[in-house]
């Protein structure tokens, strides 16, 4: 089966992430599932951002000077929607000013928006219905403990959104995914999710939730995964070793012990200008990822080009 191709915050190496452009072009470019990231604004919408802040790709400083907090960040909790609605969205930038991917979208240019993950699944749902051509929808929750101790309670308010969206089922194109296992098991467990959930796993030092990564990449550790969740989301690094700065990328065994368990294996993030450890070209790195670890599903910038690799064989 020819794996997934998940939309990395859309067509993100074309077009600033998580704008509608950049969805909709991931849409055409064939994705079959475009991602959400979800935070939660003052007035407790669901805002699609992949940061608990703002600075990074709006012009917040400029239109909102003062709003930060004590650390500088301006953290969109702490804006209304109509707020954010005024926001222009560029491309990720580093705080020196200097764009993190220098080669794509012209820095601090365009006329990009926020909007909401209501706005984006309506959005996908006219797309799919225009096109005859169905995309999935793929919603990260962020940083569900620290929402909580924000007054911010995130998945109840994904769960009902996407059954007043006409998603309840199983077999919907719906997948959900969080760092942190409490909220996946709770997505299961108290908010019964129906839909398909991914554990994603990143390293301990990314202090993405309380969690022991390292542990939960064992064997025992993948079993537990599998009680609660359908799919694990690693770092595509923790997937392979590189045996010598010379040698070739070889499995860690992360994949297989994973589908022994029944999980199926969603890696991030396989970025064209942003090749990992051991990789020289992006054909090189799918085509690996693909026929010698047999991953189910790739998280990537660049659906297109992604695409046309699969389609090779």
């Amino acid at each position: 089966m020819v794996p997934l191709i998940i939309a990395h915050r859309g067509a993100s190496g074309y077009l600033p992430e998580h704008t509608f452009p950049a969805k909709t072009l991931a849409h055409e470019m064939g994705a079959d599932y475009l991602e959400q990231d979800v935070v939660a604004s003052r007035d407790d919408e669901l805002i699609v951002l992949h940061d608990i802040f703002l600075d990074t790709v709006t012009d917040v400083a400029t239109r909102f000077p003062g709003r930060a907090r004590q650390d500088g960040h301006f953290y969109v909790r702490d804006f209304n929607l109509a707020e954010l609605r005024e926001l222009r969205v560029w491309e990720r930038m580093r705080s020196d000013g200097t764009a993190v991917y220098p080669d794509r979208y012209p820095a601090q240019s365009g006329n990009f928006c926020i909007h909401t993950l209501g706005e984006e699944i309506a959005h996908i749902q006219s797309l799919n219905d225009e096109s005859g051509r169905q995309a999935g929808i793929y919603t990260e929750i962020k940083r569900p403990a620290w929402h909580r101790e924000e007054g911010a309670d995130i998945a109840p308010a994904l769960v009902q959104l996407l059954r007043d969206y006409g998603y309840g089922d199983r077999s919907d194109p719906v997948f959900l995914q969080c760092f942190d296992p409490t909220e996946v098991r709770r997505l299961r467990n108290e908010l019964n999710s129906p839909w398909k959930l991914v554990q994603l796993i990143g390293l301990n030092e990314w202090n993405e939730a309380d969690a022991d990564y390292s542990a939960m990449l064992t064997p025992r550790g993948l079993e537990q995964v599998a009680d609660y969740a359908d799919a694990i989301g690693p770092w595509v690094r923790q997937l392979y070793a590189v045996e010598d700065p010379d040698g070739e990328a070889v499995s860690s065994g992360v994949t297989e012990a994973a589908h022994n368990v029944g999980l199926t294996v969603h890696p991030y993030t396989f970025r064209l200008d942003d090749l990992p450890e051991g990789f020289t070209s992006f054909n090189r790195l799918v085509r690996f990822c693909v026929d010698d670890l047999c991953v189910d599903g790739l998280f990537t910038d660049f659906p297109d080009k992604a695409r046309e690799i699969l389609m090779q064989h």
